[in-house]
């Protein structure tokens, strides 16, 4: 492991998390759960196997990550965060926060898988109507489907598709991040190419103020 040298918290913090790769490591780690060498290596387009193995090796020897042998059917060896690891959840946090100006500078070949939503679901949506039933959102951003789900005021995302939820929103990922984050309304989201299909309720009872659909008085949906 690479050192600064220097007596610093914020030096003796990037010794261990500053190499390239490993933030991303425990991204997927706080997304998955303990995981799989192969799904870690699925979540992280373009890393190169001995890396992620050379990466995780590191984490595990500077106390970040553990190794547990799964029972059958299973039967192989996951990797999940220590709890020293899963303190850097708000390091994740607030790093995707300060990142999400930068979200403006879109290309289509970069990578993009739907679990990465995690984020902005956890910034940017609340349950507005926690009297309600439980709904589900399916949202298709690319390859891979997720689903929101709004239930008793709190709102998660689940990887895998849902045929029964109760929407499905469907386009490119500055179109949905553009809607989830209040920038644009829903109306305007589907004019730009965006599809919703199903409950627009459900959809509209997730998202900020700014971004419902207007009501034919031309005001926000409650």
């Amino acid at each position: 492991m690479r050192s600064y040298g220097q007596y610093c918290s914020v030096a003796k913090a990037l010794d261990v998390i500053g190499d390239r790769w490993t933030l991303l490591i425990v991204r997927e780690l706080l997304a998955r759960g303990p995981s799989r060498y192969t799904d870690l290596r699925s979540g992280l387009p373009g890393i190169a196997t001995n890396l992620l193995a050379d990466r995780l090796r590191e984490m595990e020897a500077a106390g970040l990550v553990e190794r547990e042998d799964a029972p059958p059917p299973i039967a192989t060896t996951l990797f999940r965060l220590t709890d020293r690891g899963g303190e850097l959840e708000p390091v994740l946090s607030a790093l995707g926060r300060w990142g999400v100006p930068l979200m403006r500078d879109y290309r289509p070949e970069d990578a993009f898988l739907g679990q990465w939503l995690r984020l902005p679901v956890r910034m940017f949506l609340a349950d507005h109507e926690p009297d309600r039933p439980s709904v589900s959102i399916q949202v298709r951003a690319g390859d891979q489907a997720v689903v929101i789900d709004a239930d008793g005021g709190r709102v998660s995302l689940r990887l895998g598709a849902d045929p029964d939820a109760d929407a499905t929103i469907t386009g490119p990922p500055p179109r949905v991040l553009a809607l989830f984050s209040g920038s644009v309304a829903l109306d305007d989201a589907e004019e730009q190419g965006l599809q919703v299909t199903g409950s627009r309720e459900a959809v509209q009872r997730v998202l900020p103020r700014a971004g419902r659909a207007a009501g034919a008085d031309g005001t926000a949906s409650a």
